[in-house]
């Protein structure tokens, strides 16, 4: 029988659309899709989990972006859910939501959120949003964890009985330290970045356990479900104020100078020296100085010296973005992972009396230019980071939670 021209086309329009969804989407494609909403869907779903369950044992409402504490708007919080901030000059902290989980051994821990690789779980639970840190997901950094009914359980845990101790080199740089021991150690299981079951990756951080609290802890509050911890000062784009925590290290050193825990799993989340969006790196690069000046009354102290020098107190690193919480584009490049490139001031310019305090990361460009600052004597050989002028990767990360930039006066 001959068939009729119309059904002709449409059999041989039904063959060649069969791979083809009505918005030209191939098979694999609408498979992808429905992979990514299904993850995103389950990640809203743990999301309101957690926030639930902490309304619940806390006896607060449950958090949403309209409930949120009404900071000023010169406060500039990044992280909504904070509490209360506390900006006083080398004693400032913040407030945030306390999170009970499990430990390994099915014991109450407690631990803070403040980072979220998807941008509707950030907002949703006022955290930053930090879009790279998807990239630690199925890599030996990265933890996978599960949750039921709005309990997190870990795998890793944290030890924070070990009693922390620093005993600052000889001057004039009294770097390196002469002894050292990190205050708190994370085994080979833990690490920050939380892998939920679907796909969600979250900066978390256990802050007490049965062995203690974390050495920023300013205070606690089981009960209520908060926890207050320190924030350290920073430089961002010429700002001061660049109010973060520090929660985890991924080296004992630099856990010691900035008092997070030694996290040795954090060190195989990828890749040192890679900061573009592009580059298949959750990191995103950052520079402290080694050897600044040290007299905290020349409004000049800065760097790892400053800190073993005077008890411990900021280092005031400088940082080359803000978080971006309104910016869901790819070109998000902010990451609490701040990969380490430590500079210091060169001889020449010591001798010459040029230290000061750097402020941003053009005024540290200028001076690699010019040859007055390099990369620290501690970095391994290698290439430089272009994006953090080019100075080489010293190798660790520093978890560091960016908090709030207030416009205050520069101190």
């Amino acid at each position: 029988m001959k068939k009729h021209p119309l059904l002709v086309a449409g059999l041989l329009a039904g063959t060649i659309i069969a791979g083809i969804s009505s918005f030209g989407v191939s098979e694999p494609a609408q498979a992808a899709q429905r992979r990514a909403m299904a993850a995103h869907q389950g990640a809203m779903g743990e999301a309101r989990a957690l926030l639930q369950n902490v309304a619940r044992e806390s006896g607060r409402p449950v958090y949403t972006p309209a409930n949120g504490v009404r900071f000023k708007a010169s406060d500039n919080v990044f992280v909504k859910s904070a509490l209360a901030i506390d900006f006083t000059y080398r004693k400032a902290n913040v407030t945030l939501p306390l999170f009970r989980g499990l430990s390994p051994k099915g014991q109450p821990v407690y631990y803070i959120i403040t980072d979220a690789s998807d941008f509707k779980v950030a907002r949703v639970m006022g955290l930053n949003y930090a879009p790279k840190m998807s990239k630690a997901a199925g890599t030996p950094g990265a933890m996978n964890v599960t949750i039921n009914n709005g309990i997190m359980a870990f795998p890793g845990d944290v030890d924070f009985s070990p009693e922390y101790h620093v005993m600052p080199g000889n001057a004039p740089t009294f770097f390196p330290p002469k002894s050292f021991r990190p205050g708190a150690v994370g085994d080979a299981e833990w690490s920050s970045m939380a892998v939920l079951p679907s796909g969600l990756v979250l900066n978390v951080q256990m802050v007490q356990n049965a062995t203690g609290p974390h050495d920023r802890l300013v205070g606690i509050d089981v009960r209520r479900r908060t926890a207050t911890l320190s924030l350290l000062d920073g430089f961002q784009a010429g700002k001061q104020y660049y109010y973060h925590l520090v929660t985890d290290v991924s080296a004992d050193l630099p856990a010691v100078l900035e008092k997070g825990v030694f996290t040795p799993r954090l060190a195989g989340v990828p890749k040192a020296g890679k900061s573009l969006p592009r580059d298949a790196s959750a990191r995103l690069g950052f520079s402290p100085v080694l050897n600044g000046k040290t007299d905290i009354n020349s409004r000049d102290d800065q760097g790892f010296s400053t800190s073993l020098a005077n008890g411990g107190i900021d280092p005031i690193n400088i940082f080359p973005l803000a978080p971006q919480n309104n910016n869901r584009s790819a070109s998000n490049n902010y990451s609490p992972l701040w990969d380490l490139h430590v500079n210091m001031w060169t001889p020449a310019a010591i001798r010459a009396g040029r230290v000061t305090r750097i402020r941003s990361q053009t005024q540290l460009n200028r001076l690699i230019r010019a040859g007055h600052v390099t990369s620290a004597e501690i970095n391994p050989p290698g290439p430089g980071n272009p994006y953090i002028g080019g100075l080489r990767p010293t190798g660790p990360i520093v978890n560091c939670p960016v908090i709030a930039q207030p416009n205050l006066p520069p101190r």
